[in-house]
């Protein structure tokens, strides 16, 4: 982790992205006689991006089960953000992001989208405000836009966003950002 500061009941760091607890993670042995099978490559296990050689002798380690914490139901579903503009854009949330209408990643920082919002009056800024999913709760952070963002509850109460501070948006609100709005689905 980069050694940001965390939010009380954190998973991930907001700055880097790491994860704040790894989960365990069961890896099946590498049974030789399966040397027939395509997934197993020049006696490789491929992990990403890169590959590991594997001794053919030596089967994985494997964990028991019981040896782990109850980490609950793994298969849950993950619950999916939508944002939708008022100027047509529906874009689900993967990960994090900047929007804007012509939104950059400063050096140094890292996203997984970035979504443009048109809007010919200009009142959105080039990169006006971040999200991110943590927790299973979006969230949104005005990035010192020129006319600022608010957050619109279901029931209707408005929230104006203090730049560079996290706001959780529930399913329903509307943010508003600069003349556009986003609802959140």
């Amino acid at each position: 982790m980069c050694g940001s500061e965390l939010y009380e009941g954190a998973i991930f760091c907001g700055e880097c992205g790491s994860a704040v607890e790894a989960t365990p993670y069961l890896r099946a042995p590498v049974d030789d006689r399966r040397a027939s099978d395509t997934s197993i490559v020049s006696g490789a296990v491929v992990d990403g991006p890169t590959a590991r050689p594997v001794a053919p002798s030596m089967p994985a380690p494997v964990i028991e089960a019981s040896a782990l914490p109850d980490q609950g139901n793994l298969a849950e579903p993950v619950p999916t953000w939508v944002i939708a503009a008022s100027t047509g854009e529906r874009v689900i949330v993967a990960g994090s992001g900047l929007l804007g209408r012509k939104p950059v990643t400063p050096a140094g920082e890292q996203f997984d989208q970035l979504i443009t919002i048109a809007d010919p009056t200009r009142s959105v800024s080039k990169t006006h405000l971040e999200f991110g999913v943590e927790a299973g709760e979006l969230w949104v952070l005005d990035r010192y836009s020129a006319n600022g963002t608010a957050v619109v509850s279901p029931d209707g109460q408005r929230r104006v966003c203090e730049p560079g501070r996290r706001y959780r948006v529930a399913r329903g609100s509307r943010v508003e950002i600069g003349d556009q709005h986003l609802t959140i689905g």
